[in-house]
């Protein structure tokens, strides 16, 4: 058998097995935060579920062989304490191949019954030759084409109820054989194909590296983890299926496998100078699912759109960036479509999120703006801040600026006078001399906090005041620990260091504060800041966030912002470096 393929390892109770475009992958997560002793084939249509269990077998005892893990882009491989050895790669997006040598597998339904209406179907198909699984939680079927050796047992043909069912590759003998297991609807012709193993993962590890080269070119031995940032950015890229209407990258292929309404931001920043249709298509996502009001989802997968909350304004900033990162400049018909989605998103701010005279909008809740249980949000959730303000006045002068270069001049003034009022608002009713504070719609009441969501407002950049950038820029300073920015001051008394939005160190706030910073002046902080969660990410990994204090990654460890979020740095660092 072959060696494995070169390329960054990892491993894969960190980061999914899986391949650019599949909705599935290969891992011991089963649920959310929920980890299986073996590796299953998890699927991510209509929710997350665990539909195949893999278990390499002892070709000597027929039970649980004892054996290593290794995973690269490209090959997967179980290693057997006396040298067998069973290899996985992805032949397209909804098929596998395993190829064993010295070790036997089982492949098992994962789900057991409780009802004949519930858990996985399993018998064999006589017209395709093959063993079929068909998941209920999935409503997608699971065909197993042995393509050498034998099928040693099965079991749970054709049962109804608890019964386990699968099949068991032999592992006696030369001990050889090689199975395809294929992601399907209702029917497809017998499984072929002109391809060997070899040359099956030969092609993945091609694809992978055509996609890191195009994405990350400017990486070296100064930027460690690029490589693995473009893999876990490159695993968790769906093709279009179901209410994703394009091609996405999910947050992650655990449990987090969606696509937030600002979280694909960052992953269309990071891939836009590489792969700009990619990158315009993260953008837009979102946008397909506008509703009347204007509004964004809150979030969108595969079979579900949630309308429940929303997320920050924060597409104006990004478009601003995204088009500039662009190879080619959006033509005249994108724009005009952007701009009209982009305002219509604007409006729905300025008029669902107005009180009556108001002229600051508000949020409704913390999940709207993205920092779920921030602190700001501690005395009341129906809340005026000032991030919010400052991202509509970002937002609002890009759109001035598309107006002005769609040549519509009365419209670029009107965004224009809109963003000065809002700022000059914002200063006015929120800021208190050295600070920014949040108000209650309801009560009136002011109050601030030691989130790090107060001081957000940086995000203005060169549009601010001297005086309220320098001021932010020395309250951000406090935030400041070994691994980067605190999203809650560790010297509060409601720091928890996994407390969400309470404490750990998050991708996006750090991308936000280093832009607005650089954009105000301050260099210096900036790079610390960018130096610091670059720093992180090569020790630590690509977590949805980390402990401020230690660095440990938590909650979801294969998070694609933050992959996302370290190319944008690592890249901006290295063209700074000459």
């Amino acid at each position: 058998m072959t060696a494995a393929p070169s390329g960054p390892a990892f491993s894969v109770h960190d980061i999914p097995f899986s391949t650019h475009g599949s909705w599935f992958d290969i891992s011991p997560v089963v649920a959310e935060k929920t980890y299986a002793d073996d590796l299953h084939l998890v699927s991510h249509q209509n929710g997350m579920h665990g539909v195949l269990r893999l278990i390499p077998l002892d070709p000597v005892t027929g039970g649980r062989a004892e054996s290593g893990l290794r995973a690269v882009p490209g090959l997967l491989s179980w290693t057997g304490e006396g040298g067998g050895r069973v290899d996985l790669a992805y032949e397209s997006p909804d098929t596998v191949r395993l190829r064993g040598s010295g070790l036997g597998m089982a492949v098992t339904a994962a789900a057991q019954a409780l009802t004949p209406f519930s858990g996985t179907y399993f018998f064999h198909d006589p017209a395709a030759d093959a063993h079929v699984f068909t998941s209920y939680e999935t409503g997608r079927r699971y065909r197993v084409t042995v393509l050498s050796g034998t099928v040693a047992d099965t079991v749970g043909a054709q049962a109804l109820g608890s019964a386990d069912r699968g099949l068991t590759l032999a592992g006696r003998g030369d001990g050889d054989w090689e199975i395809a297991i294929e992601e399907l609807d209702t029917a497809r012709p017998r499984f072929t194909s002109p391809v060997t193993f070899d040359e099956v993962v030969e092609s993945a590890r091609r694809s992978f590296t055509e996609f890191v080269d195009t994405v990350a070119p400017w990486r070296s031995s100064a930027t460690p983890a690029a490589e693995l940032a473009a893999y876990v950015v490159w695993s968790a890229t769906v093709r279009p299926a179901g209410l994703v209407q394009r091609p996405g990258v999910l947050m992650s292929k655990h449990w987090m496998d969606k696509v937030w309404s600002w979280d694909h931001c960052f992953n269309a920043l990071a891939l836009a100078a590489g792969c700009p249709d990619l990158a315009l298509d993260q953008f837009a996502l979102p946008f397909d699912h506008q509703d009347d009001s204007g509004a964004l989802p809150d979030s969108v997968t595969h079979s579900e759109v949630l309308y429940n909350f929303v997320k920050p304004p924060i597409h104006g900033w990004t478009f601003g960036h995204l088009r500039r990162r662009l190879p080619t400049p959006p033509d005249r018909a994108q724009l005009a479509e952007t701009y009209d989605k982009l305002a219509r998103w604007t409006d729905f701010w300025l008029t669902e999120r107005r009180a009556p005279g108001a002229e600051l909008a508000h949020y409704q809740h913390g999940n709207d703006s993205g920092w779920d249980n921030a602190t700001t949000f501690d005395p009341e959730r129906v809340v005026a801040t000032a991030d919010l303000s400052a991202f509509l006045v970002l937002q609002l002068h890009e759109l001035a600026d598309l107006a002005r270069e769609l040549e519509r001049p009365d419209e670029s003034r009107r965004w224009t006078g809109t963003a000065d009022e809002i700022q000059t608002a914002l200063l006015a009713q929120l800021w208190k001399g050295d600070r920014f504070v949040a108000r209650g719609v309801s009560t009136g009441d002011t109050w601030s906090s030691s989130s790090l969501l107060d001081l957000m407002p940086i995000v203005l950049g060169e549009h601010l005041p001297v005086e309220v950038g320098s001021a932010l820029a020395d309250h951000i300073k406090a935030h400041l620990t070994p691994y980067g920015l605190a999203t809650e001051l560790t010297t509060s008394p409601h720091y928890l260091a996994d407390g969400y939005w309470r404490g750990p160190i998050w991708a996006p706030a750090t991308v936000l504060v280093e832009d607005g910073l650089r954009r105000a002046g301050h260099h210096r902080l900036a790079d610390d800041i960018s130096a610091r969660f670059r720093a992180l990410c090569e020790a630590h990994g690509f977590a949805e966030n980390f402990d401020a204090l230690t660095g440990r990654g938590l909650r979801d460890r294969a998070y694609t912002w933050t992959a996302s979020s370290y190319l944008l740095l690592a890249e901006a660092h290295t063209r700074r470096a000459g």
